[in-house]
Parts: C-alpha cells; sequence; structure tokens
C-alpha cells in the first residue's frame, strides 16, 4: 500500500472507531457511566496513550535512521563512481570505452531512480523507467550495463607493471562499486514490520474508541478527536513515506549522483 493509502486507512480507521463509541454511549446501562468506571476507562486509555506514543517515537526514529543511512551510502556510491572512473582515467584511452559506459550507466541509473526529476543530458539508454515495484530498486538493464563495464576493463591488456597496479586497483574499485550497488537496492525495501504496524493501529483504534465513549457531545470535542486523527495518520505517513527512501513524495536526494555525472563527463 502507498504512503498516502496507508495514511489515509488509518485516519478512516480511527474516525470509526470514535463514531463506533459514540453510538454505542447512548445504549449503555447507566451503571457503565458511573465516575469510577469512567476513571478506570481514563486509566486504560492513559496506559495505552503511552504505549502508542512510545512505538510512534521509535518507528519515526527507526524509518529516519534508515533514511539517513540510505541517503548516506549513495553519498558514498557516488564518490566510488568518481574514483573508479579517476583510476580508469589513468590507464590511457584504453578504457574509454568503459568510462563510456559508466557514464552511460550513471545517467540512466539517474533517471530510473528519480523519474519525477529532470533526466540528465546525453547519450543513454532512457526506456528503462522505474521499477513496477516502489520498494525494489533493482534494474536487470542497469545492472547489465554495469557488468560490461567490468568486462570491458577485463579484457585490457597491461604493457609494464605501473599498467598492471593500475588495472588492478581499477577492476578493486569495479568490485566495491558492484558492493555498493546491491546494498542501496537492499536498503530501497521497507523494513517496517507490517504486523507491528498492524497492532499499533489496533491501540489507536481502541483508544479512539475510548474517546468516543466518554467525550462530550459537542462540536469542539469532535473537532479535537479529528484533529488528533489527523495528526496520527499524518505521523503513520510520514513513518512510511521515510521507510522508502526512494519512493513517495520525501526521497533521497539525486544530487550526488548528479555531481558524479558531472565528474565523469570531464
Amino acid at each position: 500500500m502507498s504512503e498516502v493509502g496507508s495514511a489515509l486507512l488509518v485516519f478512516a480507521l480511527l474516525l470509526i472507531a470514535t463514531g463506533l463509541g459514540v453510538a454505542v454511549r447512548p445504549l449503555l446501562p447507566e451503571e457503565h457511566k458511573a465516575h469510577e468506571t469512567v476513571q478506570l476507562v481514563q486509566l486504560v486509555i492513559g496506559m495505552l496513550v503511552t504505549f502508542a506514543a512510545l512505538v510512534l517515537g521509535l518507528m519515526t526514529a527507526s524509518a529516519k535512521s534508515s533514511f539517513d543511512t540510505a541517503s548516506n551510502d549513495l553519498r558514498s556510491y557516488a564518490a566510488k563512481l568518481i574514483e573508479f572512473d579517476t583510476t580508469m582515467r589513468e590507464l590511457g584511452s584504453e578504457t574509454d570505452e568503459a568510462r563510456r559506459l559508466l557514464r552511460q550507466y550513471t545517467a540512466a541509473a539517474i533517471a530510473s531512480t528519480w523519474p519525477r526529476e529532470p533526466a540528465p543530458s546525453g547519450d543513454y539508454p532512457r526506456d528503462l523507467g522505474p521499477s513496477t515495484d516502489p520498494q525494489k530498486l533493482e534494474n536487470a538493464q542497469l545492472g547489465d550495463m554495469l557488468t560490461a563495464v567490468g568486462r570491458q576493463l577485463r579484457q585490457l591488456r597491461t604493457h609494464d607493471s605501473l599498467q598492471q597496479r593500475a588495472l588492478e586497483d581499477a577492476l578493486t574499485q569495479y568490485r566495491r562499486v558492484v558492493d555498493a550497488r546491491w546494498k542501496i537496492i537492499e536498503e530501497a525495501h521497507s523494513s517496517i514490520s507490517r504486523p507491528f504496524l498492524k497492532t499499533l493501529t489496533f491501540w489507536l483504534c481502541v483508544i479512539f474508541l475510548s474517546f468516543g465513549l466518554i467525550a462530550p457531545r459537542n462540536t469542539l470535542a469532535l473537532v479535537t478527536i479529528t484533529l488528533g486523527a489527523v495528526s496520527i495518520a499524518s505521523a503513520v505517513y510520514v513513518i512510511v513515506d521515510l521507510d522508502t527512501p526512494f519512493s513517495g513524495p520525501i526521497v533521497v536526494d539525486s544530487s550526488p549522483m548528479r555531481d558524479a555525472l558531472t565528474h565523469l563527463r570531464r
């Protein structure tokens, strides 16, 4: 489910739970509306509110940490691409084809990963498109383009020991680039436990059901409860969006990869 869909679902469930509480209250016997009973309900609500607030805070911190990790790893990946290209440049004109393929790969990766942003200029495959699964960053065509760069390197023939060491360094950096790419691909997946999120939603519904049972029947109380539901739904929206760093309105910045492409074209 999308970020907006998750938030709207939570918002609707909270309002339904509140409406259920409002509808059930007139049907309760008078002894269930006694002051002692209301106090007990308030104590239970306070306990659930504490649990829900703690869980929401932990989930927000975890999602933000995952987002920051993906952002930092993308910067590291862009730096590895620049270092890799610099090493190939030292090998001379024999690596021109490999460097061209690396530039094409970088431009195509930017266009595919950030389809809502302006695509880079230049000659590269433009029909890759984003993945049908927003949580799946892997693209077989991009992987083949990067594999072709490694194949070009392995076909090189060195003429002296200096070139041989430079080629070994380039192959080592190539493997690091591949490893970094797969790490970013895995970080694109959501790490939120769906059963855990459903349990939290159940707690919130119980809380709002209790609100409906004890809240006074006036416009201000209903507006306050609605604003609370909106606030919680927006928190769920932020958590789900941050947990998918390469999809949704909140995405990892593409600037590091665009800066790397600028360096590769020099």
